[in-house]
């Protein structure tokens, strides 16, 4: 089959060099793709959001099968006009996505279905939003409504801040996405990541993951897309995945088919692990970065067949295989980010590096120019490593980062930390 990936990130990255490996494949092709990317699928020089250049492409091409990983194509129908058009896609239509493209949707489904989630208020002007969150006090959690990638979530633990960032949604911070925003309560617990693959009545479980948003050591800094990420999650045990399924996935799919939407693709739940049980913080629409990134690195199945039966319907037949190793990835991003940062700088070492056992580096931001490798993004390179422990894979993980020459880019030092502290606690009880 020719495949097609959308995308330029380290997710897709990560899915290029999955897909590379199944047999059904006869030429895989990503538009745009990046520096990285270019060593497992030829790149196109395409943009993710020239939606009429990518369907040319496909017909050019005879594209069999398109897997838009973005969210921002998802949420502008990208998968609708592929299907329109006769080419095989995966993704959520855009009326699916917006589980993911509005906030203040998703809040309203949770609602209508009693899915556990923080209370919450919509706005539409900052006076309003401004004189709730007076009343409520801090902390407080402040979102943009729509997609900022990843940078739309503000968790003010003072008042000042939390008005502050209603002043810069608002004021055009993130653009349309910021047209309206949503206020949350905020939840005491540890984050963690659920994947669920749909077919829009069937869903099966993927690994799970858990990231690390804040830019820096001990969750300070601001929120990034995230700065690394491990699987699977300790902290979501077997009877608590089933709780996710039977309150969190198998709702939503009931709703979004009675809507007359039903959700094909990757369902994605950040979640809260609060004392009182898992609280929905957020739908996404596709798969996480760097989730992805280190799920794919312990997927044994195929992946190709198990994206077909969820575009076809037929994932009830399907049965994915999972590496018993952990994994683990260290973002290794341009200082300044998620700010404003340089462009361009060069990254030495990275062939060297190319064959070390049980560590693959994904690329996000980056192009290869005369032979050099260039960071042009704000989070640049995925440092991914398995082991049979998280520890493990940590320490594969930094040993690899040390060794990358770049001294424009930085990264957290304790990714897994949570995991790590939870297995020395399990040794010491043996």
């Amino acid at each position: 089959m020719k495949i097609l990936v959308i995308g330029s990130g380290g997710r897709e990255h990560a899915l290029c060099w999955k897909l590379a490996k199944s047999p059904l494949v006869t030429k895989l092709y990503c538009a745009p793709g990046n520096g990285g990317i270019a060593e497992v699928a030829e790149c196109v020089d395409v943009k993710a959001l020239d939606f009429d250049g990518i369907l040319a492409f496909c017909r050019a091409a005879a594209i069999q099968f398109v897997v838009v990983a973005p969210d921002d194509p998802l949420a502008l129908g990208l998968v609708d006009l592929l299907e329109a058009d006769g080419i095989a896609a995966f993704g959520p239509s855009a009326a699916a996505a917006k589980l993911e493209s509005s906030k203040g949707f998703t809040k309203e489904l949770c609602t209508e279905n009693n899915i556990p989630t923080a209370s919450y208020a919509r706005f539409s002007d900052a006076v309003a939003a401004r004189a709730y969150v007076t009343r409520e006090g801090a902390p407080i959690v402040i979102k943009a409504d729509g997609l900022a990638a990843g940078k739309g979530v503000i968790v003010a633990m003072e008042l000042d801040e939390a008005l502050a960032a209603i002043d810069d949604i608002f004021g055009g911070r993130f653009g349309a996405a910021g047209a309206e925003v949503v206020i949350e309560a905020y939840l005491e617990g540890e984050e963690a990541s659920f994947f669920a693959l749909c077919d829009g009545e069937t869903a099966i479980e993927l690994a799970t993951a858990q990231d690390h948003k804040r830019a820096f050591d001990h969750d300070e800094g601001p929120n990034t897309g995230g700065m690394g990420a491990y699987s699977p999650a300790p902290v979501l045990d077997e009877a608590t995945r089933a709780l996710i399924m039977a309150r969190f996935i198998n709702p939503t799919l009931a709703a979004m088919k009675r809507r007359g939407t039903p959700f094909k693709g990757i369902l994605y739940l950040g979640l809260m692990m609060t004392k009182t049980g898992p609280q929905l913080i957020e739908y996404n629409a596709r798969f996480g970065d760097p989730e992805c990134q280190v799920l794919m690195m312990r997927l044994k199945s195929d992946l190709l067949p198990a994206l077909i039966a969820a575009r076809d319907g037929t994932l009830k037949d399907v049965k994915l295989e999972w590496s018993a190793d952990a994994a683990l990835t260290v973002v290794m991003a341009t200082k300044g980010y998620p700010g404003d940062y340089p462009r361009n700088t060069e990254i030495r070492g990275l062939d060297a590096l190319s064959d070390r056992a049980n560590v693959t580096i994904f690329h996000a931001g980056t192009k290869r120019e005369g032979g050099r490798t260039l960071a042009t993004g704000g989070r640049v390179l995925n440092v991914t490593a398995t082991g049979k422990t998280v520890a493990e894979a940590r320490d594969r993980a930094y040993a690899t980062v040390e060794k990358i020459d770049w001294p424009e880019g930085f990264y957290r030092t304790d990714i897994g930390w949570r995991a790590i502290e939870r297995e020395t606690k399990a040794l010491a009880r043996t």
